[in-house]
């Protein structure tokens, strides 16, 4: 499985930005797909993550802010961001997860940089 994250980039603060990632490849079996991010120095965290066929679910931080949206037709996951932040600085890495016969796997994008600054 490969992913191909973009939509990255400078914004000022109150801007928005739509992150993409497709994933291609072995595809079949996409369960979980989700955004993460990390600032250096501190742990990759939890920004938003939709279940095939349930509900999105948010970090505090975003909440009102990001939504996260599939297509599972183009195996491509969204996340639209508004009233953005300086906090919101980091590398956004998107990441799927895989459920088959023989276990759950997760596979991650490749990490966009969002840079929210005047």
């Amino acid at each position: 499985v490969q992913l191909q994250a973009s939509g990255g980039g400078l914004v000022q603060p109150g801007g928005s930005l739509r992150l993409s990632c497709a994933a291609s490849g072995s595809i079949f079996s996409i369960r979980d797909m989700g955004w993460y991010r990390q600032v250096p120095g501190k742990q990759r965290e939890l920004v938003a993550a939709i279940p095939r066929g349930g509900s999105a679910h948010y970090a505090d931080s975003v909440k009102g802010r990001f939504t996260i949206s599939r297509d599972n037709a183009k195996n491509t996951v969204y996340l639209q961001m508004n009233s953005l932040k300086p906090e919101d600085t980091a590398v956004y890495y998107c990441k799927i997860t895989k459920v088959t016969g023989t276990g759950v796997y997760d596979y991650w994008g490749q990490g966009t940089q969002v840079t929210v600054s005047s």
